[in-house]
């Protein structure tokens, strides 16, 4: 497995060496890879979106179709919010 070197903050070595007992290199090795997950997905939405032709207007009509469905489904439940 290859290897890699950070360079941080004075504190943050201090910290590090305090916490010794901390495995940082499955630390790091674990941010790393959740980090390419998101990356990965985010790519993934970004292709999916630039497909898409649904526009900022229809979320808005979206939007307010919801909010009206909601409140009327809330009105039947609780009469008193009339």
């Amino acid at each position: 497995m290859p290897t890699i070197t950070l360079t941080v903050p004075e504190e943050v070595k201090l910290e590090l060496k305090r916490l010794s007992w901390v495995n940082w290199s499955e630390v790091a090795r674990e941010v790393f890879l959740k980090r390419q997950e998101r990356m990965e997905a985010l790519e993934r939405v970004e292709k999916i979106l630039s497909k898409s032709k649904f526009t900022e207007k229809d979320a808005d009509e979206l939007g307010e179709k919801v909010k009206k469905s909601m409140h009327e489904r809330l009105k039947k439940s609780y009469p008193f919010l009339k």
